[in-house]
């Protein structure tokens, strides 16, 4: 699957669970970690939990190797690493502590709205 096919699986998916604020930084150039962050929250952490549930099921059906998923225990800060794609669902506060957007603030925003659901 290509990278930005895998940002539209996990784009939709999390859609699907109703996470706020979604966005995604394009990283070439910037990071050789991935193509791709997303960056987005739950107001609650069973809602961060199923968002990272849904994104990490969505991903395997795909056959999409999930190389590292931390953060589940407190639910606060669940990091997703699917290799060209790497996926930060925040509970509200923390993304607001963090601020990843602006810590990679030379990156790209990726236009979703072909992707999310009005």
């Amino acid at each position: 699957m290509e990278p930005k096919q895998l940002l539209d699986l996990v784009v939709n998916a999390a859609d699907d669970k109703r996470a706020e604020d979604i966005v995604a930084l394009d990283m070439e150039g910037i990071s050789l970690m991935a193509d791709y962050f997303v960056i987005c929250h739950g107001n609650s952490p069973k809602q961060v939990e199923a968002i990272a549930q849904e994104v990490k099921s969505k991903a395997q059906e795909a056959d999409i190797d999930v190389k590292r998923l931390e953060g589940t225990d407190e639910a606060r800060w669940i990091l997703i690493d699917l290799n060209d794609v790497i996926v930060h669902v925040f509970h509200k506060e923390d993304r607001n502590y963090y601020n990843l957007e602006k810590l990679w603030a030379d990156a790209k925003y990726v236009n979703l709205d072909p992707v999310l659901k009005p």
